[in-house]
């Protein structure tokens, strides 16, 4: 009877309980992400006279210049469009650089990897962490421009915000491990990779708006991933609420690809120091 049990268990690779403790122990782990996030920050910026700050002055220059030349190609109303174009062009920037360094995470960290047992879920998280150093520097050319033009988040908004956040924290968290495993494995995801962002930089509504379409394309636009992440954050910080399809689309995509990469992770976890 043993050994029939035996015979019809899973493949090793298939368990999913050395995939969940590498998740486990990585979130525990904090001190160390924290501590390597905010270390590459300070080695970005060495000798640097203002340091971190030059993200928040490329940041100014590219929202205040950008958001006068569209405003004036498009003749929307500048109260209207610089608060649309800032929080759009700050939240694609956190997006976009979190896909892009996933690719290199496990490649980038393979002296870790073949030398120490850390989690894999660590280098993940590390790279979430500077971005998330990033995000906050950025936030602050946009503030001028929330405050000029009265908008304020509600009391309301500033729970969505925070519920959003996290929300888009863990589904960065879980396409970010897929696309380390995926970068790892093959080396021609990287070029790829950036191809499909530029592409979607452009057909997404950052800066554009989402009503210069017609209804048809706003419908489809519905199905635009990278639109109604930057919805559930542009929203609270336009004062505004998200709407229930953003957030059942986000929600939705956050257990999705949650689930897909606990598959893929205890599949690959074990060929990942070889691959890198």
């Amino acid at each position: 009877m043993n050994n029939s049990i035996t015979a019809i268990s899973l493949p090793r690779a298939f368990h999913l309980r050395p995939a969940i403790t590498d998740l486990r122990q990585g979130l525990a782990a904090w001190r160390i992400w924290w501590s390597l996030g905010w270390q590459d920050i300070r080695l970005r910026y060495r000798r640097s006279q203002l340091g971190p700050f030059w993200i928040t002055l490329s940041t100014a220059i590219m929202i205040y210049s950008m958001g006068f030349l569209y405003a004036k190609l498009f003749k929307i109303d500048l109260s209207t469009y610089y608060p649309y174009l800032a929080t759009g062009l700050i939240t694609w920037t956190f997006i976009s650089s979190i896909i892009l360094e996933a690719n290199e995470a496990f490649v980038e960290n393979a002296g870790f990897i073949r030398q120490t047992c850390l989690p894999f879920s660590i280098y993940i998280l590390r790279l979430l962490t500077r971005n998330f150093i990033v995000l906050l520097h950025n936030i602050l050319p946009v503030l001028p421009i929330l405050i000029y033009y009265k908008i304020a988040p509600t009391a309301d908004g500033m729970l969505y915000l925070i519920f959003g956040l996290v929300l888009f924290l863990s589904i960065g968290y879980s396409f970010g491990l897929l696309l380390a495993i995926l970068g790892s494995r093959f080396r021609d995801m990287k070029p790829i990779v950036a191809s499909l962002v530029q592409i979607s930089f452009l057909i997404t509504p950052i800066l554009w708006q989402h009503s210069m379409l017609s209804p048809k394309l706003q419908a489809l636009m519905n199905f635009n991933p990278f639109y109604q992440l930057i919805q559930l954050l542009r929203a609270p910080l336009l004062g505004q609420i998200p709407s229930t399809n953003t957030l059942a689309y986000c929600i939705i995509l956050a257990i999705m690809s949650l689930a897909l990469m606990v598959i893929v992770l205890a599949r690959c976890r074990h060929r990942i120091a070889f691959w890198v």
